[in-house]
Protein backbone atom coordinates (compact mmCIF):
# COMPACT_ATOMS: atom_id res chain seq x y z
CA UNK A 1 0.00 0.00 0.00
CA UNK A 2 1.73 2.94 -0.72
CA UNK A 3 0.46 6.83 0.73
CA UNK A 4 0.44 10.38 -0.31
CA UNK A 5 -0.28 13.84 1.49
CA UNK A 6 -2.31 15.87 0.03
CA UNK A 7 -3.92 19.40 0.48
CA UNK A 8 -6.24 18.02 3.18
CA UNK A 9 -7.29 19.84 6.63
CA UNK A 10 -4.77 19.02 9.34
CA UNK A 11 -5.25 15.02 10.96
CA UNK A 12 -6.86 14.06 7.71
CA UNK A 13 -4.41 11.67 5.18
CA UNK A 14 -5.25 10.06 2.21
CA UNK A 15 -4.31 6.61 1.08
CA UNK A 16 -4.64 4.97 -2.11
CA UNK A 17 -4.11 1.04 -2.02
CA UNK A 18 -3.09 -0.84 -4.66
CA UNK A 19 -5.58 -3.86 -4.80
CA UNK A 20 -8.32 -2.08 -5.10
CA UNK A 21 -10.05 1.75 -5.40
CA UNK A 22 -9.80 2.98 -2.04
CA UNK A 23 -10.08 6.58 -0.59
CA UNK A 24 -8.94 6.30 3.80
CA UNK A 25 -10.28 9.43 5.55
CA UNK A 26 -9.56 9.27 9.12
CA UNK A 27 -10.48 12.21 11.20
CA UNK A 28 -11.95 11.46 14.44
CA UNK A 29 -13.45 13.16 17.06
CA UNK A 30 -12.80 12.98 20.79
CA UNK A 31 -15.62 11.11 22.52
CA UNK A 32 -18.94 12.73 23.55
CA UNK A 33 -20.52 12.65 26.99
CA UNK A 34 -23.81 12.82 27.42
CA UNK A 35 -26.18 14.17 30.41
CA UNK A 36 -27.08 12.04 32.98
CA UNK A 37 -29.41 9.70 31.38
CA UNK A 38 -32.65 7.99 32.27
CA UNK A 39 -32.95 4.51 33.72
CA UNK A 40 -36.18 2.70 33.55
CA UNK A 41 -34.84 -0.64 36.38
CA UNK A 42 -38.98 -1.53 36.78
CA UNK A 43 -38.74 -4.97 35.27
CA UNK A 44 -42.24 -5.45 32.61
CA UNK A 45 -43.58 -9.03 33.31
CA UNK A 46 -43.93 -10.62 30.03
CA UNK A 47 -47.25 -12.26 30.62
CA UNK A 48 -48.75 -9.00 31.04
CA UNK A 49 -48.34 -8.36 27.32
CA UNK A 50 -50.19 -9.43 24.46
CA UNK A 51 -49.20 -11.46 21.44
CA UNK A 52 -49.88 -8.53 18.23
CA UNK A 53 -47.91 -10.19 15.70
CA UNK A 54 -48.94 -13.24 13.49
CA UNK A 55 -46.34 -15.18 12.68
CA UNK A 56 -45.59 -17.78 9.21
CA UNK A 57 -42.42 -19.67 8.78
CA UNK A 58 -40.87 -21.38 5.94
CA UNK A 59 -38.69 -24.23 5.70
CA UNK A 60 -35.60 -24.05 4.24
CA UNK A 61 -34.32 -27.40 3.42
CA UNK A 62 -31.17 -26.25 3.14
CA UNK A 63 -30.23 -25.20 6.27
CA UNK A 64 -26.63 -23.21 6.20
CA UNK A 65 -28.28 -20.31 8.68
CA UNK A 66 -30.57 -18.54 6.69
CA UNK A 67 -30.29 -15.08 7.73
CA UNK A 68 -31.21 -11.69 6.94
CA UNK A 69 -33.93 -11.82 4.62
CA UNK A 70 -34.51 -8.50 2.27
CA UNK A 71 -38.08 -8.39 0.09
CA UNK A 72 -37.50 -7.24 -3.15
CA UNK A 73 -39.19 -5.11 -5.71
CA UNK A 74 -40.94 -8.23 -7.39
CA UNK A 75 -41.76 -9.41 -3.90
CA UNK A 76 -39.50 -11.91 -3.96
CA UNK A 77 -37.39 -12.19 -0.72
CA UNK A 78 -33.62 -12.55 -0.93
CA UNK A 79 -31.48 -14.39 2.29
CA UNK A 80 -28.06 -15.15 3.03
CA UNK A 81 -27.05 -19.24 3.69
CA UNK A 82 -24.11 -17.79 5.85
CA UNK A 83 -22.97 -21.13 7.05
CA UNK A 84 -23.39 -23.25 3.70
CA UNK A 85 -22.64 -20.51 1.35
CA UNK A 86 -25.09 -19.37 -0.83
CA UNK A 87 -27.97 -16.97 -1.45
CA UNK A 88 -31.47 -17.98 -1.12
CA UNK A 89 -34.61 -16.57 -3.44
CA UNK A 90 -37.93 -17.61 -1.66
CA UNK A 91 -41.07 -17.08 -3.61
CA UNK A 92 -43.81 -16.15 -0.18
CA UNK A 93 -46.75 -17.04 -2.19
CA UNK A 94 -45.53 -20.58 -3.15
CA UNK A 95 -43.09 -21.27 -0.71
CA UNK A 96 -40.66 -22.15 -3.80
CA UNK A 97 -37.03 -21.54 -2.59
CA UNK A 98 -34.11 -21.34 -5.22
CA UNK A 99 -30.50 -21.36 -4.41
CA UNK A 100 -28.02 -19.17 -5.78
CA UNK A 101 -24.06 -19.60 -5.70
CA UNK A 102 -21.67 -17.12 -4.56
CA UNK A 103 -17.63 -17.57 -4.91
CA UNK A 104 -16.34 -20.06 -2.62
CA UNK A 105 -15.21 -19.16 1.14
CA UNK A 106 -18.00 -15.89 0.67
CA UNK A 107 -20.50 -17.01 3.80
CA UNK A 108 -22.03 -14.09 2.77
CA UNK A 109 -23.54 -12.27 6.11
CA UNK A 110 -26.06 -9.79 5.23
CA UNK A 111 -27.55 -8.69 1.92
CA UNK A 112 -29.93 -5.74 0.91
CA UNK A 113 -31.85 -5.51 -2.66
CA UNK A 114 -31.85 -2.21 -5.26
CA UNK A 115 -34.97 -0.81 -6.95
CA UNK A 116 -33.93 -2.70 -9.98
CA UNK A 117 -33.96 -5.72 -8.18
CA UNK A 118 -29.86 -6.66 -7.55
CA UNK A 119 -29.12 -8.44 -4.84
CA UNK A 120 -25.99 -6.94 -2.76
CA UNK A 121 -23.95 -9.25 -0.42
CA UNK A 122 -21.47 -8.88 2.20
CA UNK A 123 -19.20 -11.24 1.53
CA UNK A 124 -17.64 -12.08 5.68
CA UNK A 125 -15.16 -14.51 4.86
CA UNK A 126 -13.55 -13.41 1.34
CA UNK A 127 -13.04 -9.39 1.47
CA UNK A 128 -15.37 -8.27 -1.25
CA UNK A 129 -19.25 -6.73 -1.41
CA UNK A 130 -20.99 -8.66 -4.16
CA UNK A 131 -24.10 -7.93 -6.90
CA UNK A 132 -26.00 -10.81 -7.94
CA UNK A 133 -27.95 -10.45 -10.87
CA UNK A 134 -31.21 -12.31 -10.02
CA UNK A 135 -32.16 -13.07 -13.58
CA UNK A 136 -28.92 -14.65 -14.66
CA UNK A 137 -27.26 -15.65 -11.55
CA UNK A 138 -23.81 -13.96 -12.60
CA UNK A 139 -21.82 -11.72 -9.91
CA UNK A 140 -19.63 -8.82 -9.89
CA UNK A 141 -17.11 -8.89 -6.86
CA UNK A 142 -16.10 -5.15 -5.86
CA UNK A 143 -12.83 -6.34 -3.58
CA UNK A 144 -12.50 -4.36 -0.48
CA UNK A 145 -8.71 -2.62 0.35
CA UNK A 146 -6.37 -4.64 2.47
CA UNK A 147 -7.54 -3.02 5.64
CA UNK A 148 -11.23 -4.85 5.27
CA UNK A 149 -11.28 -8.13 5.28
CA UNK A 150 -14.72 -9.12 6.43
CA UNK A 151 -17.89 -6.63 5.10
CA UNK A 152 -20.73 -7.10 7.75
CA UNK A 153 -23.59 -5.27 7.65
CA UNK A 154 -25.25 -3.39 4.46
CA UNK A 155 -27.38 -0.43 4.18
CA UNK A 156 -28.05 1.83 0.77
CA UNK A 157 -27.98 6.17 0.87
CA UNK A 158 -30.08 8.23 -1.12
CA UNK A 159 -27.31 8.00 -3.92
CA UNK A 160 -27.49 4.22 -4.32
CA UNK A 161 -24.27 3.57 -2.81
CA UNK A 162 -23.37 1.45 -0.27
CA UNK A 163 -22.62 2.34 3.97
CA UNK A 164 -21.27 -0.77 5.63
CA UNK A 165 -19.44 -2.08 8.56
CA UNK A 166 -16.61 -4.44 8.78
CA UNK A 167 -16.69 -5.57 12.66
CA UNK A 168 -13.25 -7.66 13.24
CA UNK A 169 -11.62 -5.19 10.75
CA UNK A 170 -13.15 -2.16 12.88
CA UNK A 171 -14.15 0.30 10.46
CA UNK A 172 -17.26 2.10 9.11
CA UNK A 173 -17.02 2.34 5.24
CA UNK A 174 -18.46 3.11 1.75
CA UNK A 175 -18.74 1.89 -1.52
CA UNK A 176 -19.11 3.50 -4.63
CA UNK A 177 -21.49 1.69 -6.34
CA UNK A 178 -20.58 3.39 -9.28
CA UNK A 179 -17.21 3.82 -9.43
CA UNK A 180 -16.41 0.64 -6.75
CA UNK A 181 -13.98 3.26 -4.52
CA UNK A 182 -13.88 2.78 -1.05
CA UNK A 183 -13.94 5.17 1.75
CA UNK A 184 -13.51 4.03 4.86
CA UNK A 185 -12.83 5.29 8.87
CA UNK A 186 -11.10 3.19 11.82
CA UNK A 187 -12.82 3.23 15.11
CA UNK A 188 -10.57 5.04 17.94
CA UNK A 189 -10.29 1.47 19.56
CA UNK A 190 -8.75 -1.71 18.75
CA UNK A 191 -11.82 -4.21 19.05
CA UNK A 192 -14.47 -1.77 19.01
CA UNK A 193 -16.40 -3.86 16.86
CA UNK A 194 -19.01 -1.51 14.78
CA UNK A 195 -21.77 -4.11 13.67
CA UNK A 196 -25.60 -2.94 12.82
CA UNK A 197 -25.55 0.70 11.19
CA UNK A 198 -28.67 2.88 9.57
CA UNK A 199 -28.99 6.47 8.35
CA UNK A 200 -31.31 9.20 9.61
CA UNK A 201 -33.30 11.37 7.72
CA UNK A 202 -30.24 13.78 6.24
CA UNK A 203 -28.91 10.73 5.31
CA UNK A 204 -26.13 10.16 7.89
CA UNK A 205 -24.79 6.90 9.16
CA UNK A 206 -24.74 5.48 12.38
CA UNK A 207 -23.44 2.51 14.07
CA UNK A 208 -23.04 0.90 17.25
CA UNK A 209 -19.93 -0.82 18.19
CA UNK A 210 -20.62 -4.16 19.89
CA UNK A 211 -17.38 -4.68 21.30
CA UNK A 212 -17.34 -1.44 23.57
CA UNK A 213 -19.98 1.07 25.42
CA UNK A 214 -20.56 3.86 22.17
CA UNK A 215 -22.53 4.41 19.38
CA UNK A 216 -20.39 6.25 16.45
CA UNK A 217 -21.65 8.76 13.47
CA UNK A 218 -19.41 9.57 10.46
CA UNK A 219 -20.00 12.70 8.09
CA UNK A 220 -20.50 11.75 4.64
CA UNK A 221 -18.92 14.55 2.85
CA UNK A 222 -15.10 14.18 5.15
CA UNK A 223 -15.72 10.46 7.00
CA UNK A 224 -15.07 12.37 10.48
CA UNK A 225 -16.26 9.77 13.10
CA UNK A 226 -17.77 10.78 16.35
CA UNK A 227 -18.10 8.33 19.34
CA UNK A 228 -20.64 8.46 22.05
CA UNK A 229 -20.10 6.78 25.12
CA UNK A 230 -23.04 4.75 26.50
CA UNK A 231 -24.33 5.70 30.07
CA UNK A 232 -23.37 2.35 31.34
CA UNK A 233 -19.60 1.05 30.89
CA UNK A 234 -20.64 -2.55 30.58
CA UNK A 235 -23.20 -1.82 28.30
CA UNK A 236 -22.48 -3.54 24.55
CA UNK A 237 -24.80 -1.88 21.97
CA UNK A 238 -25.17 -4.63 18.95
CA UNK A 239 -28.42 -3.48 16.72
CA UNK A 240 -29.88 0.08 16.04
CA UNK A 241 -32.88 1.55 14.84
CA UNK A 242 -33.42 5.70 13.82
CA UNK A 243 -37.27 6.80 14.61
CA UNK A 244 -38.80 9.66 12.32
CA UNK A 245 -37.47 11.99 14.81
CA UNK A 246 -33.85 11.13 14.26
CA UNK A 247 -33.32 9.53 17.86
CA UNK A 248 -31.42 7.09 18.34
CA UNK A 249 -32.91 3.30 19.44
CA UNK A 250 -30.14 0.59 20.56
CA UNK A 251 -29.83 -2.77 22.15
CA UNK A 252 -27.56 -3.73 24.55
CA UNK A 253 -26.79 -6.95 24.25
CA UNK A 254 -25.09 -7.71 27.51
CA UNK A 255 -27.47 -6.03 30.03
CA UNK A 256 -30.80 -6.64 28.69
CA UNK A 257 -31.61 -2.65 27.85
CA UNK A 258 -33.70 -1.14 25.15
CA UNK A 259 -31.28 2.39 24.94
CA UNK A 260 -32.57 5.99 23.39
CA UNK A 261 -30.22 8.53 22.70
CA UNK A 262 -31.65 12.03 21.46
CA UNK A 263 -28.47 13.65 19.66
CA UNK A 264 -30.70 17.07 19.42
CA UNK A 265 -30.45 16.92 23.53
CA UNK A 266 -27.53 14.60 24.08
CA UNK A 267 -29.35 12.65 26.42
CA UNK A 268 -29.66 9.12 27.00
CA UNK A 269 -33.12 7.07 28.23
CA UNK A 270 -33.23 3.25 28.84
CA UNK A 271 -35.62 0.11 30.01
CA UNK A 272 -35.04 -2.77 30.98
CA UNK A 273 -36.66 -5.21 29.13
CA UNK A 274 -38.88 -8.03 29.28
CA UNK A 275 -36.85 -11.29 29.86
CA UNK A 276 -34.43 -9.21 31.86
CA UNK A 277 -30.50 -8.44 32.37
CA UNK A 278 -29.90 -12.11 30.39
CA UNK A 279 -32.23 -11.10 27.78
CA UNK A 280 -29.54 -10.45 25.35
CA UNK A 281 -31.28 -8.33 22.80
CA UNK A 282 -30.17 -8.78 19.07
CA UNK A 283 -32.52 -7.89 15.83
CA UNK A 284 -34.22 -5.10 15.36
CA UNK A 285 -36.46 -3.41 13.15
CA UNK A 286 -38.40 -0.30 13.44
CA UNK A 287 -42.01 -0.56 11.91
CA UNK A 288 -43.87 2.76 9.97
CA UNK A 289 -45.60 3.77 13.56
CA UNK A 290 -41.93 3.91 15.36
CA UNK A 291 -42.29 1.18 16.71
CA UNK A 292 -39.21 -0.79 17.36
CA UNK A 293 -39.20 -4.43 17.55
CA UNK A 294 -36.81 -6.55 18.84
CA UNK A 295 -35.44 -9.99 19.72
CA UNK A 296 -34.51 -11.52 23.23
CA UNK A 297 -31.98 -14.14 22.47
CA UNK A 298 -31.00 -15.23 26.08
CA UNK A 299 -34.27 -16.81 26.51
CA UNK A 300 -35.24 -20.44 24.10
CA UNK A 301 -36.88 -20.20 21.80
CA UNK A 302 -36.24 -16.41 21.24
CA UNK A 303 -38.84 -13.77 21.84
CA UNK A 304 -39.87 -10.76 19.89
CA UNK A 305 -40.91 -7.87 22.07
CA UNK A 306 -42.36 -4.52 20.48
CA UNK A 307 -41.70 -0.98 22.39
CA UNK A 308 -44.04 1.97 20.97
CA UNK A 309 -41.35 4.71 20.89
CA UNK A 310 -44.20 7.45 21.10
CA UNK A 311 -45.78 6.33 23.90
CA UNK A 312 -42.50 4.78 25.86
CA UNK A 313 -43.97 1.72 26.86
CA UNK A 314 -43.55 -2.02 26.01
CA UNK A 315 -46.64 -3.12 23.79
CA UNK A 316 -46.53 -7.14 22.38
CA UNK A 317 -44.42 -10.34 23.42
CA UNK A 318 -44.21 -13.31 21.05
CA UNK A 319 -42.44 -16.55 21.51
CA UNK A 320 -41.20 -17.59 18.39
CA UNK A 321 -41.34 -21.44 18.69
CA UNK A 322 -39.40 -22.54 15.65
CA UNK A 323 -36.46 -21.58 17.92
CA UNK A 324 -32.73 -20.83 17.05
CA UNK A 325 -31.20 -16.87 17.20
CA UNK A 326 -32.75 -14.17 15.54
CA UNK A 327 -29.64 -12.28 14.26
CA UNK A 328 -31.21 -9.45 11.70
CA UNK A 329 -34.48 -7.98 10.74
CA UNK A 330 -35.74 -6.41 7.64
CA UNK A 331 -39.23 -4.17 8.05
CA UNK A 332 -40.89 -3.85 4.68
CA UNK A 333 -43.59 -1.05 4.43
CA UNK A 334 -45.35 -2.14 1.79
CA UNK A 335 -46.75 -4.96 3.29
CA UNK A 336 -46.55 -3.53 6.83
CA UNK A 337 -44.35 -6.76 7.79
CA UNK A 338 -41.07 -7.75 9.00
CA UNK A 339 -39.00 -10.38 8.07
CA UNK A 340 -35.81 -12.16 9.56
CA UNK A 341 -34.02 -15.53 9.80
CA UNK A 342 -34.07 -18.56 12.43
CA UNK A 343 -30.89 -20.18 12.74
CA UNK A 344 -31.97 -23.39 12.96
CA UNK A 345 -33.66 -23.53 9.37
CA UNK A 346 -36.20 -21.26 9.24
CA UNK A 347 -37.45 -17.59 6.75
CA UNK A 348 -40.34 -16.07 8.86
CA UNK A 349 -42.68 -13.08 8.46
CA UNK A 350 -43.84 -11.26 10.79
CA UNK A 351 -46.98 -9.30 10.52
CA UNK A 352 -48.15 -6.57 13.69
CA UNK A 353 -51.36 -6.49 14.16
CA UNK A 354 -53.10 -2.91 13.85
CA UNK A 355 -53.81 -2.78 17.67
CA UNK A 356 -49.93 -2.31 18.19
CA UNK A 357 -50.49 1.55 18.45
CA UNK A 358 -54.10 1.72 19.83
Amino acid sequence: MCSQRSNYPFGVKRITAITAPLIFLLLVLNPISAKEPTLINDKVNPDSLPSLVELTSYKVEWGGRPRDPFVAPDGMVWFCGQADNYIGRLNPKTGKMTQFEVPDGSHPHNLIVDKAGFVWYAGNRNAHIGKLNPNSGEIKQYPMPEAIKDPHTLIFDNEKNIWFTAQHSNVIGHLNTKTGDVRYVAMTESGSRPYGIKLNSKGIPWSVLVGTNKIATVNPETMALTEFDLPRKEARPRRLEITSNDNIWYVDYAKGYLGRYNPEEKSFKEWLTPAGHKSQPYATALDQNDVVWFAETGPYPNNLVGFDTNKESFVSHTVVKEGGDIRHTYFNPATNSFWFGVDIGYIMKAKPSEKVTD
